[in-house]
């Protein structure tokens, strides 16, 4: 019996929507009064997640696991769980995630929840919650299945980083009745600028139409460059090709949670406020009053962000200059 958590790696490195899944892991496993064991796949330094309350790494090398194949990883997990005994698997609800917990879940005939943001309520059964309708309601789902999938909502648990290591163990698989279905040509998006992914982003300064144009956008990538933030849209100013659609956000883009969201000229459609709203601080900057956007921000300027944002950007430097 035990706590399995998937964790993603880039380039061997351990993604920080993962390590926030191995502290959620160690969370459920101190519940259940179990070990928190991570599982990665050719990782440059697995032994760290101890740092992240894993008790053990298991570490599987496999090239057929070097390119993303959900089959594969699911397959790989699968045989992870039985050798393990581990009767709680944890996922980032990421892309990796959406894409290898349910494929899990079917392996495994174990009751999946996904997108949860809170710890297990063990007294009467698992029930976890969640956030359904876009946001707009809470819903508690009990899962009562022996073995249980778990996705955890990025940026819903605060790591709490410690100075432990944790010991690693090889984990030989066999995934090749099902690798190489799955062949990865080309990757795009990802911020180019140095930041971290839209998904993964603790700030996130967004601009819309109200810009004008594309060749507004540098105070929107100074302010984020002075803050280390990460640059979005919305919807139409990437279909009007102002922007690259990775950089979308709302319901139909990326739905993000970061702690600080700044709009530039963003009016606020239901559909984009769908894709934001779990953001823990919203500051919206629009010269329309009557900006829905407002109703919905924890702090609003009123005034025209060709004014304010390069304003802002210069209290910005001064504040980060002075406390280095």
């Amino acid at each position: 019996m035990s706590v399995l958590i998937f964790t993603d790696s880039k380039n061997g490195d351990i993604k920080k929507s993962s390590l926030e899944a191995v502290h959620y892991g160690k969370l459920v496993a101190k519940k259940l009064g179990t070990q928190a064991v991570a599982l990665t796949f050719n990782s440059n330094d697995p032994s760290g997640l101890g740092n992240y309350g894993a008790d053990k790494v298991l570490n599987i090398q496999n090239e057929a696991l070097r390119q993303f194949d959900p089959a594969a990883l699911a397959s790989a997990v699968a045989q992870a769980v039985n050798a393990t005994g581990a009767n709680v698997v944890v996922f980032a609800h990421d892309s990796s995630g959406k894409s290898v917990a349910p494929r899990v879940a079917v392996r495994l005939k174990a009751g999946l929840a996904t997108g949860v943001t809170t710890v297990p309520d063990t007294t009467n059964g698992f029930v976890l919650g969640k956030t359904v309708f876009s946001g707009k309601a809470n819903a508690r789902i009990n899962i009562l299945s022996g073995i249980k999938v778990v996705s955890m909502m990025p940026n819903s648990i605060q790591i709490e980083k410690t100075s432990s290591t944790a010991p690693v163990e090889s984990l030989n698989v066999d995934v090749a009745a099902v690798a190489g279905r799955i062949k990865v040509k080309e990757v795009r998006g990802g911020s180019s600028d140095g930041h971290v992914p839209l998904p993964e982003a603790e700030l996130v300064v967004s601009a819309g139409r109200g810009l004008k144009g594309p060749e507004n956008w540098g105070m929107v990538e100074e302010m984020a460059n002075i803050l280390g933030a990460t640059t979005a849209c919305s919807r139409p100013v990437a279909d009007i090709g102002w922007r690259p659609h990775h950089e979308h956000v709302g319901q139909t883009g990326i739905a993000i949670r970061p702690n600080l969201y700044i709009a530039i000229g963003i009016s606020g459609a239901i559909q984009h406020l769908a894709g934001v709203n779990q953001s823990k601080v919203i500051v919206v900057i629009n010269k329309d009053p009557e900006a829905p956007f407002f109703k919905a921000a924890d702090y609003g300027v009123v005034g025209d962000a060709f004014e304010v944002v390069p304003r802002l950007n210069e209290a910005f430097r001064k504040f980060k200059q002075a406390n280095g």
